[in-house]
């Protein structure tokens, strides 16, 4: 008599067996309009394949197992003798050679590459986010390298490499490398040029030993890693592997992992250099210079992770309300409801648009997408990673008290919400960089204006808003204090502008109306009545 009293009923069937890839409209649309026609077929193919895998049970399985079993750290083995290693769960190594075999860390020598990948990493953070750490940190390492041309030729194709190595053994004997990066110490944070870690000339040729600490230590299992510090010089940027070319074990001492508040399948470490065998990477005082390129392909990494998030959230959310009824119907069709899933839904796909934009001036490499690069990276790093956290939220409640439960998966969506806004530079750092791009390089400014120009007559809203930038901008006096105000535009402006190129009608409308035009309340669901939400939700609809 028991078991009738459990029967279920009203639940909608896990979203799970489906393609996360081709069943992203937004996201495929961006590949279509960004892979080149000789090439499109290949691209889709592969990224639909990889949806397929992302949304099967088994690795949506593996991405719980690996976050359920984070990673230990050993200092020393059972004799005594210092190791300093981590053990990780068996379904993380499953997850990471597959992102490598996926080609998450060779964009920079395929065709299309940085679209590709992009799609990719987006469609992979749905899976598990923590293992995307060392995939963005080993992708991100190669222009810092090319720095060194003996370095990049030596390092480059294990770093591209479809293969994954997970044995601690000297990298030339490998055929697959994982990178990782200690720049912050615990007394600067942000502020690298305060780093305190020495860097000692030995007598073989651009070789050092460094002595110091790194307060954060991303992806410590790696293979080499690029750190900054002091040179009589000033601040310089060096390579550490992680075992010496003879085997022998390179001082590298981790203290402790960090106990995050999300990201858990993922090691972060505290990590002392003591007489540590570095060689240099680029000249002597250009750290900062030679590391650059890395933080910006890290920065828009961010940006992929956070959209890829957001997209998880959108996707979990309108799948519930598709299914679950209340009050004599489907969630789905409550206007109220409606009203919510659609301004998530405008969140999500204003960000992956902006985000496979990025990527495409990657690809094209040319002088006018480079500068646009330098205004819009670190303002869609700032804006697009600070809407990840509340649109999580606001996605786990619209399942309700399931959503708050571990087994829907919302909870993980939301403690990894705030991480990239965090990672490479906080709010502050980034709406200040953007500051030092529009002070110092003209060119930056005019290439984003030229950006969001070719949408200029389209909607009326987006024409305002870009009158009142150009107003704001006229009057730089005491901008810091207002920095946060004015990135948030640059990069509301710019995601306008791309909606309103490459948007279905009703979206356009509905982003430019509420997130230009101003017409909403302060929190999700206060869109417009009047606009066409019901297609919007649509759109943003998984279907399995």
């Amino acid at each position: 008599m028991a078991a009738s009293t459990h029967t279920v009923t009203n639940q909608p069937p896990p979203l799970s067996g489906y393609d996360v890839f081709t069943a992203d409209r937004a996201l495929a649309e961006a590949v279509d309009r960004h892979v080149g026609a000789g090439l499109l077929d290949e691209v889709r193919g592969e990224l639909a394949g990889l949806g397929r895998a992302a949304g099967s049970a088994q690795l949506q399985e593996w991405g719980a197992q690996a976050n359920e079993n984070p990673p230990r750290l050993r200092t020393h083995d059972r004799y005594g003798h210092r190791i300093d290693e981590v053990d990780f769960h068996p379904a993380w190594h499953r997850l990471l050679g597959k992102g490598v075999s996926a080609g998450l860390t060779a964009a920079w020598n395929r065709p299309a590459g940085h679209v590709r990948r992009a799609a990719a990493f987006l469609v992979w953070t749905q899976v598990e986010a923590g293992n995307c750490c060392p995939l963005s940190m080993t992708h991100a390492a190669v222009p810092a390298l090319r720095a060194d041309p003996e370095l990049a030729a030596e390092w480059e194709p294990r770093l591209t490499s479809p293969v994954y190595d997970r044995a601690l053994r000297p990298a030339h004997l490998k055929p697959g490398a994982l990178f990782g990066m200690g720049m912050t110490e615990k007394q600067g944070g942000s502020d690298v040029r305060a780093n305190t870690t020495a860097a000692r000339p030995l007598a073989e040729p651009g070789a050092y030993e460094l002595t110091g600490h790194k307060w954060f230590c991303s992806a410590p299992m790696s293979d080499a890693f690029l750190v900054l510090a002091q040179t009589p010089a000033g601040l310089t940027c060096f390579l550490v592997p992680r075992v010496l070319p003879d085997g022998a074990r390179n001082v590298f001492r981790l203290q402790r992992l960090k106990d995050k508040l999300g990201n858990r399948s993922n090691a972060s470490a505290e990590v002392e250099f003591d007489g540590t065998w570095a060689r240099r990477v680029g000249e002597e005082g250009c750290g900062v210079r030679t590391i650059i390129e890395m933080v910006a392909a890290t920065r828009l990494d961010c940006v992929l992770g956070s959209a890829g998030l957001m997209r998880q959230a959108v996707a979990q959310a309108v799948h519930h309300c598709a299914y679950r009824e209340a009050f004599g119907g489907r969630l789905v069709d409550k206007p109220l409801m409606r009203n919510v899933l659609a301004d998530l839904a405008l969140e999500s796909e204003a960000a992956t648009t902006l985000a496979l934009r990025l990527a495409a001036a990657y690809d094209d490499g040319g002088e006018q997408e480079r500068a646009l690069l330098r205004i819009a990276v670190p303002a869609a790093k700032y804006w697009v990673t600070k809407r990840c956290a509340p649109l999580a939220v606001e996605a786990s409640e619209c399942l309700g008290g399931n959503g708050y439960v571990e087994e829907s998966g919302l909870p993980r969506l939301v403690r990894e919400s705030p991480l990239n806004s965090i990672w490479e530079g906080a709010g502050n750092v980034q709406a200040l960089d953007v500051l030092r791009a529009l002070r110092r390089e003209p060119g930056a400014f005019n290439a984003y204006l030229r950006e969001v120009g070719l949408a200029r007559g389209a909607d009326h809203r987006l024409d305002a808003a870009i009158k009142d930038l150009l107003t704001e901008l006229a009057d730089l006096a005491g901008v810091e204090a207002r920095a946060r105000r004015l990135v948030e535009r640059l990069a509301l402006v710019l995601q306008g502008s791309l909606l309103v190129r490459y948007a279905p009608p009703e979206v356009a409308d509905a982003f430019c109306a509420s997130r230009l035009g101003g017409d909403r309340g302060a929190s999700f669901g206060t869109l417009p009545h009047t606009l066409d939400l019901a297609s919007v939700v649509e759109r943003a609809r998984p279907v399995a």
